[in-house]
């Protein structure tokens, strides 16, 4: 029998409740006194943790820097999940877009720090696609992970403004056929995901 999760230190607690606002409701819109009162703490006992709301925002951001997990699956078949996988997310009801891009959005390009690090976050995730086109043997890896990139980030986008977790599905047909065209074989449809009809409409 596993051993009951570990309870959430307060620091833990301040920071989801930090994430879940931030990312639903927007950075600017949230204060630390909002945070404070949803976690049921004082604003010094949230300063104790965190000291400014900056800092705050920062970890809000590094919490949400998630690597790609390790994948025996074929490079391609891995490339193409991708898209699956943003599909899925678009059809969820708190799906708000990307959360680096939402926060550069609304602090500006002048926050150095939060600009850092969603600079980071894309880069990381351009490097990933590179990584598994070198794998497949492909000559210009780097220009076509810059490619599939766009194509995650204009699907989000689209996504957003259409409400249509299909803009995924698009993208994913266009990444076959940039694929493709860099000499990769990416099969056939028989894994392809059964339609998302829009997303859930709130409980």
């Amino acid at each position: 029998m596993a051993p009951p999760p570990a309870p959430q230190t307060m620091k833990e607690r301040i920071l989801q409740t930090a994430d879940k606002l931030f990312y639903l409701q927007g950075i600017r819109a949230i204060g630390v006194d909002t945070i404070a009162a949803e976690v049921g703490i004082s604003k010094r006992t949230l300063y104790n943790h965190f000291p400014s709301k900056d800092a705050l925002i920062a970890a809000y951001l590094e919490r949400r820097f998630v690597h790609a997990r390790p994948s025996d699956k074929p490079p391609a078949e891995q490339i193409l999940a991708t898209f699956d996988s943003l599909e899925r997310r678009f059809a969820a009801k708190d799906f708000r877009g990307c959360p680096f891009v939402n926060a550069v959005a609304e602090l500006g390009p002048a926050d150095r720090a939060v600009k850092k690090i969603a600079i980071a976050f894309k880069e990381s995730r351009r490097l990933w696609f590179r990584e598994r086109l070198t794998e497949l043997g492909v000559t210009e890896a780097d220009a076509l992970a810059t490619q599939l990139v766009l194509l995650v980030d204009g699907s989000i986008a689209q996504d957003l403004v259409r409400d249509d977790p299909a803009m995924a599905r698009a993208a994913k047909e266009a990444a076959k056929v940039l694929l493709r065209n860099a000499g990769v074989d990416v099969g056939g449809d028989a894994r392809k995901p059964a339609p998302v009809k829009g997303k859930r409409s709130p409980q």
